[in-house]
């Protein structure tokens, strides 16, 4: 049986800089390994989506998303943001 090799993809946004989020990092194998460690020493909140992560992937790193990726990114950062919400109550 052969082990697939992790995918990982960063994503941020400042809306005092850009008009839309961008891919921060990304990687594959040891690349996505350290993406999710760092993300998980920073307390980033993490969302499994690996379809939207291959996507992701091929995106230039700090260019904006295209418009077609913004609802899927919103659900992304829909997420952050309840997981954020969640933290704050404890």
């Amino acid at each position: 049986m052969r082990h697939k090799r992790k995918h990982a993809a960063a994503l941020s946004y400042r809306d005092d800089t850009r008009t839309a989020p961008a891919v921060s990092a990304k990687g594959k194998g040891l690349v996505a390994e350290k993406i999710i460690q760092e993300a998980k020493q920073h307390k980033v909140p993490i969302m499994e989506d690996p379809s939207l992560v291959e996507i992701l992937g091929e995106l230039e790193i700090n260019r904006a998303i295209p418009n077609e990726l913004y609802q899927a990114v919103a659900e992304v950062f829909a997420f952050v943001y309840n997981v954020d919400q969640k933290q704050k109550l404890r």
